[in-house]
């Protein structure tokens, strides 16, 4: 069994819109249906929990209904911290899935589904317990001080940015998060930096060299272009 979280309960203050970015029209529709329909018709995809902002629940049950997404097996509220969020999608996922299940992450930030990565990504799971998709750096990558002074050149070739989905076994990943301190899961910045430090074994997949992350209004500017020529047909 392989099931989605799709992480979309955060207030996206950095976005700097009236409303969450997740829920934010592209095309007439919000951005979090163009994700929710593509891991609806992906087939390495078996469940998908929606964690939604709490406001806009009833919302997000109206667009899936709508998208026919017949996969989706139940939309919980955010929390207070990412954390907190992540916490809440497992234990929905908990009242079916067994131990050596797959759970996939996805943060709605990430508007773009990766057929090829997420098969992937469910392979590295099983071999190693954790695997995620992430960017590769094509240029000279360097480290700068808290001045923006560049330091020093960075082997590029060993750094990655963290992409959509990270993914783990459900059972080690639930236990870890129900178990963790509230202090510690806080500290984290994704799931993959938690798990990591309870020595979970993490695959990384190439992601797509396109697979955008909304943060700023020049990223939606992007994704507004893209999205009937590249994204999504």
């Amino acid at each position: 069994m392989n099931t989605v979280l799709l992480m979309m309960g955060g207030s996206g203050t950095r976005f700097g819109a009236d409303i969450p970015k997740q829920y934010v029209k592209v095309d007439g529709r919000p951005i979090f249906s163009y994700i929710l329909e593509g891991y609806n018709r992906l087939s390495c995809v078996d469940k998908i929990i929606v964690v939604s902002h709490a406001d806009w629940i009833d919302y997000v049950g109206e667009i899936a209904s709508d998208l026919g997404a017949d996969k989706l097996y139940k939309i919980v509220s955010g929390g207070e911290t990412r954390s907190e969020s992540v916490k809440n999608g497992l234990i929905a996922a908990k009242e079916y899935s067994s131990d050596d299940d797959v759970i996939l992450i996805h943060d709605a930030t990430h508007p773009y589904v990766d057929e090829k990565g997420c098969e992937e990504v469910i392979e590295g799971v099983k071999e190693y317990g954790g695997a995620t998709l992430a960017q590769f750096n094509y240029d000279t990558v360097y480290r700068m001080d808290d001045d923006h002074i560049l330091e020093r050149i960075e082997p590029r070739f060993n750094i990655v940015a963290g992409a959509s989905p990270e993914a783990f076994t459900f059972g080690r990943i639930y236990d870890i998060y129900m178990n963790s301190p509230k202090e510690e899961l806080e500290q984290m910045t994704s799931a993959g930096a938690i798990a990591l430090r309870h020595g979970i074994r993490m695959k990384v997949v190439r992601a797509n060299v396109l697979n955008l992350k909304i943060t700023y209004q020049d990223d939606m500017n992007l994704f507004t272009k893209l999205v009937k020529n590249y994204f999504f047909e």
